[in-house]
């Protein structure tokens, strides 16, 4: 099959997608009970098929394949309402009132690769992977990652090799295991937190110009509180799930059995940098794993204070902390590890992800994206913009993954909503914000550049319609508001991370979410509105890692709400008891007596036998009582 023929394939599938063909649950069910259908009426032929392929038996063939293959999908029959209903969760006191749920979300178009036997169960072959293109990982690293030089010395490949073997050792011992120990570090790190909260501020202050609140805030309160909630739920969240152990293995018990994967590396992002690093380390060490955390060498006095105090607060012999740049992080990536989690850009990601891949290792990345934001003229606009000004220049200035990347209204509206917010940035940040002790600065001069570059392109610099000011010695950009701005600009085709802000106008509120599918899907979305009808419209058709109508940000500090993206924006999700999952094996284990034997089991297969085994799979109380008196009788 040519290339041009699979991308035309691709793109078609894309389109149904997209245009909503696949999500009605009428349609998901239609799917599968054709599969049902199939398997019922080709049976013959695909007994045909395994016969051919690998000479397979045809009661082989049955019991092993094509039973299995009609369980699951009437399995997923069954279950396809209850499992596509948003759970409910608590929403929390911060964001009262409020309501939150997790709603499960299709990915979009997928692949299933090939096997080595062409029939397997549905379940265990229906494989979700990303594509990544080896290629750019020798470019990518080529270009620094770090915006400063970083002059410390570097850390041998060898010291990481053995540093991991040690660690290895440890988990090998079972050290982390025990629930006591995975509670002490825990309690360590919260008393870390309260004790040394105002060197944490100093930190992030030298590194970000961060405002003490906006730490405490953003950074050092959402890491105890994470603490606190895991240290809540451990015990709870070590125990087995029993689960129903199914006719076809009576007698027996069932369980699901969360396992820790082994030692992992965490690589953290600048921009939070106390939060981001610990955050997953956290989750990691309440799954009972050992760890290395990367702190971000852009935010070089945190990363400092990280290889200073944690030792002082954990067992540094299971958990430790490794400074450097560019050349730490290859040797880190050169391992083999039980798992990588990074935050950080898309570029980099691929990097990780392609290191990760040579070694097989699961990676989790928390990434990013173009977050949108839409504003319905019904808004109760001066709360509206109050929330989306805090959520944007009031995380970092704008430099945050979740801060709203762009805001969609309708050209009729435009005009009210930029005075709206006008009004409040002179409130928040005064006449001169470049004064503001309320803004962080952004993180280099590298940084500062990329952003005043954006600005000063003419296609640009005529749409601001607010701020602009810098201050290249103090590193500050102003809250800057731009209308309209071209789209096939680079302001509106990468990512900001900055305190610029575009707006664009639509005709009707409800072509905001056609604009924001036409774009990779972000971390985050959010709307404004009091229409119950457009919010359910966007629930169900944005793709985002996650959303929140009527603000912005809030979602994360839920620590029953996962926190990830989708796509683009990110794989795999954490906060609260989703990050002891995310390093967590979920192992099946299935227990059983010596009693409860069926001689139909076992070969040769008479009709006899078949009958017996049929019945037992399609649920048949008598063909159970016939296989546990031992028929068809056999001699021993």
């Amino acid at each position: 099959m040519a290339e041009e023929e699979v991308a035309a394939m691709v793109g078609e599938l894309r389109g149904s997608f997209r245009a909503g063909r696949t999500r009605a649950a009428e349609w998901r069910a239609a799917q599968l009970r054709g599969i049902v259908r199939m398997v019922e009426e080709r049976e013959g032929d695909i007994c045909d098929a395994l016969h051919s392929d690998l000479a397979k038996p045809r009661m082989e063939s049955y019991l092993h394949e094509i039973s299995l293959a009609k369980a699951a999908c009437t399995f997923a029959l069954k279950g396809l309402k209850n499992w596509m209903k948003p759970d409910k969760v608590p929403a929390g006191i911060t964001t009262f009132p409020s309501t939150a749920q997790i709603v499960s979300e299709p990915l979009g178009v997928v692949l299933r690769g090939g096997a080595r036997t062409p029939w397997l169960p549905a379940f265990s072959r229906l494989v979700f992977f990303s594509l990544w293109v080896a290629a750019a990982a020798a470019k990518l690293f080529a270009s620094p990652l770090v915006g400063e030089g970083f002059e410390e010395e570097v850390m041998a490949e060898e010291e990481v090799a053995a540093m991991v073997g040690e660690l290895r050792g440890s988990f090998r011992a079972g050290r982390t295991r025990a629930a006591e120990w995975r509670a002490a570090q825990l309690r360590g790190i919260v008393r870390m937190v309260e004790e040394r909260e105002g060197d944490i501020c100093d930190a992030l202050h030298s590194d970000l110009a961060k405002p003490r609140m906006e730490s405490y805030l953003h950074e050092i309160s959402l890491a105890k509180a994470a603490c606190t909630f895991a240290l809540k739920g451990l015990k709870n969240w070590m125990k087995p799930d029993k689960v129903p152990a199914g006719i076809t293995t009576f007698p027996s018990t069932a369980q699901i059995v969360s396992e820790p994967l082994g030692v992992v590396l965490v690589i953290s992002a600048w921009n939070y940098p106390f939060l981001l690093s610990i955050d997953p380390v956290i989750g990691a060490i309440a799954a009972g794993n050992a760890v290395v955390l990367k702190p971000s060498e852009i935010a070089p006095a945190t990363s400092a204070l990280f290889a200073k105090l944690l030792p002082e607060y954990v067992d540094s012999s299971c958990i430790k902390v490794v400074e450097g740049g560019v050349p730490e992080t290859t040797a880190l990536l050169e391992q083999k590890w039980d798992k990588i989690f990074y935050t950080g850009s898309g570029n980099v990601g691929r990097i990780v992800m392609a290191a990760a891949a040579k070694h097989l290792t699961p990676v989790a990345l928390e990434l990013g994206g173009k977050c949108p934001a839409i504003v319905d003229s019904n808004a109760d606009l001066h709360v509206a913009m109050k929330r989306l000004a805090v959520g944007k220049w009031g995380c970092n200035n704008g430099q945050a993954c979740i801060a709203p990347d762009y805001v969609i209204t309708t050209k009729s509206f435009a005009p009210e909503l930029v005075d709206s917010l006008k009004r409040v940035l002179k409130r928040f940040y005064g006449e001169d914000p470049l004064q503001s002790e309320d803004l962080s600065r952004i993180v280099n001069s590298n940084h500062f550049r990329r952003l005043t570059n954006l600005i000063e392109d003419k296609k640009i610099s005529q749409k601001i319609v607010y701020g602009g000011q810098t201050d290249e010695k103090k590193l500050k950009i102003a809250p800057t508001v731009l209308l309209d701005v071209p789209l096939d600009t680079t302001l509106m085709a990468e990512e900001i991370f900055g305190p610029l802000l575009p707006i664009v106008t639509v005709d009707k509120i409800e072509d905001s979410i056609e604009f924001i599918n036409s774009r990779t899907k972000p971390l985050a979305a959010y709307l404004f509105t009091k229409d119950k009808k457009l919010q359910e419209e966007f629930v169900s058709n944005v793709p985002a890692g996650g959303m929140l109508v009527n603000d912005v940000a809030l979602h994360l500090a839920n620590p029953h709400l996962p926190f990830g993206g989708v796509g683009d924006s990110g794989i795999g999700s954490y906060h609260g008891k989703f990050s002891f999952d995310c390093f967590t094996h979920k192992k099946a284990v299935l227990i059983r007596g010596f009693g409860g034997e069926a001689t139909a089991r076992y070969p040769p297969y008479t009709i006899e036998k078949q009958k017996i085994l049929r019945g037992l799979i399609n649920g048949s109380f008598f063909a159970l009582i016939l296989a546990l008196l031992g028929f068809p009788r056999e001699k021993r």
